[in-house]
This record gives structure tokens, C-alpha cells and sequence, in this order.
């Protein structure tokens, strides 16, 4: 004979599985009418709560693991002051872990963080994250939040960006400035975020009229903009401006300019990507789309926490909006060519 499941109770009470898992547990976010339209079903069909697995649930840790791939990048500090003020002040220790952007080291760390018995799980997928490491995470029962970054073919709660709007005046402003030769930085790896910048900047210069000068491939790190700058200077169609997937290429392209005595926003236009702080610290100072990654960090966990309040929850996906911020590197178009020298 079938087990009655909580999803057949929901069905047959034509309410969500989130709700009748919350009418079960006695929660008062469900209205009187509700409760006893699932109360009904549950006698009808014979459903019987599992008392047992729920205590087994209701044991926790109090720790939650955060797995970022990039540590010395400024902007996941910034997203992960934005998780901790969240998940401290629902009274959760965060484990943190850099997975450099191996993806066998982030099964080794979280491997590590089920030992601890981790309540759930906050990651930003290292490059190369295979499906089986988000389903693994769903048959042992890990409430997890992907973040910035999505695995292709997964389903899940998310919290990330549109980098759209952001990227549209972008280029926007460099349109006005005069601009048509412009190139953008990619960095090297590959993930949902690479891809999803990419596109933004293709469609917003389709939008302008505009072909891209060049997709250039960097590590994503400021020695490697900084020695790349008499290159990408140096081509035989020179750019007017430059766009970066993110400001820790354009922080190194920024002073890799200036090592070669052209400034960023007279002699080039520059555009980094997410706004950090640095940003405002040079001079001129780094146009960029600012990200909000304390905001994506708070979004994400407080996704976490309704995940791992109502298990049965449906699954939520959370952007925050970008937008341009406008500083000295970018500046109207010169006419005058010139050819630098390294």
C-alpha cells in the first residue's frame, strides 16, 4: 500500500506542499480556514506526521557553511559581511571556506562542513561544479543557496544580480562619451557569471548599433590587467574603452595604463564591474557597475533560513538590480591616436 506523503495531503487540499508542512507544525502564518481545509484532508487520506524525523529536523547546529571561490577579491568580503549580518543575528556561527576555484576542494569542504553537522549550505559554485555536487546536496537533505553563480541545470533557491540595466548604462555613457571601439576584459573562468556579463555587453552594444572591438580572456587578477595593458593598448585597431567583467581587472588595467603614461577616462575609458570600495580610492577614480554584494549576501541568507524553517518551501530565486556608477576613468572620446610602449 502507497504511503500517504505530505505532498499527497497538499494536493488533495489544493494548497502548496510549504503549507501544509507549516499547518503540521503548528505554525500561525496559516489562516484558520486553511488549517482545517488540510486538517480534513490529512483525516480523509489517513496521513500520519512523522513525529520522529521531525525532532530529527529540529536538531541543529546553530552553523551554517559559506563556500566562496575567491577570497583575496575584495567583493566576496563585501558578500560575506552582507551573509553574517544575517545569519548572526538569527543567532548562526558561519563556517567559512575558499574553494580558490577548485571544485574537488569544495566536495572536500563540504564533506568536512556535513561532519559538522551544518544546517545548511551558502555557496558560490567553483568553476567546473558538476550537477551531482547541487543533487548531492539535495538527496542528503542540505538546505543549500546557490549564490552569484548558478550550476547549469540545476534547480534551487538563488540569490545573485541582473547585470543587465547596470551594463546597458554602461555603455550607455560610453555611447554618449562617443565611444565605438570598445573592448571588453573577460576574466578566465567559466561559470553562470561569466556568461551572463558576457551576454549583457553583447546586447547592450547590439542595442547601440555597436560591434565589439574584442572579448579578451585574462586571469582575474591585478598583476595579470596590469602586464596585459601595453597589449591590449597596442593593437592595431586601438580601443577608446575598455569594459572588465570585474574591478579586479580594471584596478590592474588601471595601473597598468598609467605605468605606460596613458590615463584612464583622457586617453582610454575604463569600466570595472561590482563597484568595490577600491574603486573610489584611485585616480581618477574606476567607473564601475556596482553589484550590491552586501545585499545579494543578505538575500541569500535569509533565503537559507526560510529553507531551512520550511523544507517543503517552494523554490525562490532573488536578483538585485545594478546600476552604473559614473568616476573619472570614463570621459569623452579623444581624437588624437597614440602608441604605447611597454
Amino acid at each position: 500500500m502507497k504511503r500517504i506523503t505530505l505532498l499527497d495531503v497538499a494536493q488533495h487540499a489544493g494548497v502548496s506542499r510549504a503549507t501544509a508542512s507549516l499547518v503540521v507544525r503548528g505554525s500561525s502564518l496559516v489562516s484558520t480556514a486553511t488549517r482545517a481545509s488540510v486538517e480534513a484532508s490529512m483525516l480523509e487520506l489517513g496521513y500520519v506526521y512523522n513525529l520522529s524525523a521531525a525532532r530529527m529536523r529540529a536538531s541543529r547546529s546553530r552553523t551554517a557553511g559559506v563556500i566562496i571561490p575567491n577570497l583575496t577579491n575584495p567583493f566576496f568580503a563585501v558578500l560575506l559581511a552582507g551573509i553574517e549580518s544575517v545569519l548572526e543575528t538569527a543567532g548562526l556561527a558561519v563556517i567559512l571556506a575558499n574553494s580558490n576555484e577548485s571544485a574537488p576542494k569544495q566536495d572536500g569542504f563540504v564533506n568536512r562542513m556535513r561532519e559538522h553537522g551544518v544546517d545548511g549550505l551558502i555557496v558560490c559554485p567553483a568553476e567546473g561544479t558538476e550537477q551531482r555536487f547541487i543533487e548531492d546536496a539535495h538527496r542528503w537533505d542540505i538546505p543549500m543557496v546557490q549564490t552569484l553563480r548558478m550550476v547549469p541545470g540545476t534547480s534551487g533557491d538563488y540569490a545573485g544580480m541582473d547585470p543587465d540595466v547596470g551594463m546597458r548604462e554602461a555603455i550607455q555613457c560610453l555611447a554618449d562619451f562617443g565611444h565605438r571601439r570598445i573592448g571588453y576584459i573577460a576574466a578566465d573562468t567559466f561559470h553562470s557569471a561569466h556568461t551572463e556579463r558576457l551576454a549583457s555587453f553583447h546586447t547592450a552594444m547590439t542595442e547601440n548599433g555597436f560591434e565589439p572591438l574584442f572579448v579578451r580572456e585574462l586571469q582575474s587578477t591585478h598583476h595579470a590587467a596590469r602586464m596585459a595593458a601595453p597589449d591590449i593598448m597596442n593593437r592595431p585597431a586601438r580601443p577608446t574603452a575598455l569594459v572588465c567583467h570585474n574591478d579586479v581587472l580594471g584596478l590592474g588595467l588601471h595601473r597598468g595604463l598609467s605605468d605606460l603614461g596613458v590615463m584612464p577616462g583622457r586617453d582610454v575609458s575604463l569600466v570595472g564591474f561590482d563597484n568595490v570600495a577600491e574603486a573610489d580610492l584611485v585616480r581618477p577614480g574606476l567607473a564601475s557597475v556596482a553589484t550590491e554584494p552586501f545585499k545579494v549576501g543578505e538575500t541569500a541568507a535569509r533565503l537559507l533560513l526560510r529553507r531551512i524553517e520550511q523544507p517543503e518551501a517552494e523554490i525562490a530565486r532573488t536578483v538585485v538590480p545594478t546600476y552604473f556608477v559614473q568616476r573619472g576613468s570614463c570621459g569623452p572620446l579623444r581624437s588624437a591616436a597614440m602608441t604605447v610602449s611597454a
